[in-house]
């Protein structure tokens, strides 16, 4: 995608965010689609799609099915532009700030150390004063971007709701950050301050009830895993949105005949008859499926933190070759 299209996304973004801020559209209202978009303003698929999803990622709209794109009732108060200021009042965090918005509503991909000066309204070079690389300054961003939620100095009452308070605080930043679940997998975790008060948070809840420390960060990266899992599908999807043009909804069109094909091959009899019982189909919804796995992770838990941990296997006979 090209600076002209890039351009253009920004400027049609701000566009339907003034009409949503300014009443003109309502919670629940259509926004325009993409096909809308591309007839009011003449510009390819791929930038339409492009603009519903950075909306989509800051919040001012929603997919609902067989509506479309809608304003959400939950529209955030738009961001305010970073205006041009001298470099010497150039910062760390403003840099920090500046590239979690860009991540935020373009995805890490679109970050560059050059984009974040542009942003900032800097000569291009100037942000490496502050930051040495942009893999230090995906690191700062991800410590400042944990440390945007806490805990309450006085804890709820037993380990299940303190756990689940971490897992929802964990889900809500991000869901706010969706980049945030692209960074490292949970073999290399990152060292963050920020990012150790939610694992404080989670194992805290966990001593005290006679678990082994191996026990105790199993479930701890259990929970954080599950999160994690469940985030990288936001940020693929926006990711595959953009490079391809094509929503969601327009995706699932086109596989029509695809799965079609497979129901009628007769070699899946309990898809096709699950699937044939949705007669509205099947809408998968991320906060949704948040919600629906908590409870059984948490449950699954409880059988090890109230009901004892089994002992430990018996090692296993060496195999004679």
């Amino acid at each position: 995608m090209g600076p002209w299209c890039r351009g253009r996304t920004g400027q049609i973004a701000t566009e339907i965010r003034r009409r949503i801020t300014s009443g003109e559209l309502a919670p629940g209202d259509r926004v325009p689609s993409t096909r809308g978009i591309v007839k009011e303003w003449g510009v390819a698929l791929a930038t339409a799609t492009k603009v519903l999803t950075t909306l989509r990622l800051e919040g001012f709209v929603e997919t609902l099915p067989r509506v479309g794109t809608v304003v959400s009732d939950r529209a955030p108060t738009p961001p305010v532009k970073a205006r041009s200021q001298p470099e010497h009042e150039l910062t760390r965090e403003r840099i920090v700030r500046a590239s979690m918005d860009i991540a935020d509503t373009e995805g890490l991909a679109a970050l560059s150390m050059r984009g974040v000066a542009a942003r900032l309204g800097v000569a291009a070079m100037s942000p490496y004063r502050y930051v040495g690389s942009k893999d230090d300054l995906v690191l700062l961003m991800a410590d400042a971007a944990f440390g945007e939620a806490g805990y309450p100095a006085v804890p709820p009452d037993g380990w299940r709701a303190r756990l689940e308070l971490g897992g929802r605080t964990l889900w809500a930043l991000f869901r706010k950050h969706p980049w945030l679940a692209q960074l490292a997998p949970l073999t290399r975790p990152l060292l963050l301050p920020n990012l150790m008060t939610h694992a404080e948070w989670a194992l805290s809840a966990l001593d005290g009830h006679g678990l082994d420390p191996v026990t105790m960060l199993d479930v701890h990266v259990l929970l954080y895993g599950y999160v994690q899992g469940l985030a990288a599908g936001l940020e693929q999807e926006a990711q595959a949105a953009a490079v391809t043009g094509v929503s969601e909804e327009g995706w699932m069109e086109q596989q029509a005949a695809a799965l079609n094909s497979l129901v009628a091959s007769g070699r899946y009899p309990v898809f096709s008859r699950v699937t044939a019982a949705l007669a509205d189909g099947y809408e998968l919804r991320y906060d949704d499926l948040f919600e629906f796995g908590l409870g059984p992770l948490l449950d699954g838990f409880a059988t090890l933190i109230e009901g004892g941990r089994p002992g430990p296997a018996a090692p296993a006979t060496p195999v004679r070759r």
